[in-house]
C-alpha cells in the first residue's frame, strides 16, 4: 500500500476524533468554540453553527476512511494510523478545550 493510505488514514481518524464534541455539543444545543467564532477557536459558536461543523467532519473522515480504508495485509497499520489520528486530536482538544473553557486562553 502507498504511504499516502497511512496518511488519509490518520486524517479520517482526526476527523472523526474532532466532529465528535462539536457535533454533541450542538445537539445538545450548548454554544461551543469553533473555528467560525470571534476571535476563532475560543469564542463560541451557535449549536447550529457546531452541529454543521461536526457533521462536516464527521463526513470527511467518514468519506477518508470508506475511500482508503484499512485492508489486507497492511490492515492492522491502516488501524493504527486510524487510531494514533483519533487519539492525538483527542488529546490536542483536550488541551485547547480545557484552557479555553477554563478561562486560561483568551
Amino acid at each position: 500500500m502507498h504511504w499516502y493510505f497511512y496518511l488519509l488514514e490518520f486524517l479520517g481518524g482526526a476527523f472523526l476524533a474532532n466532529g465528535v464534541p462539536h457535533f454533541v455539543q450542538g445537539v445538545s444545543g450548548n454554544p461551543f468554540q469553533s473555528p467560525f467564532a470571534k476571535p476563532p477557536g475560543v469564542g463560541e459558536s451557535s449549536p447550529l453553527t457546531n452541529v454543521l461543523w461536526g457533521f462536516a467532519n464527521l463526513l470527511a473522515g467518514a468519506l477518508l476512511l470508506h475511500f482508503f480504508r484499512p485492508r489486507g495485509c497492511a490492515a492492522v497499520l491502516g488501524w493504527g494510523a486510524v487510531g494514533v489520528g483519533a487519539l492525538l486530536m483527542s488529546i490536542q482538544l483536550s488541551m485547547v478545550f480545557g484552557k479555553v473553557r477554563s478561562g486560561r486562553l483568551k
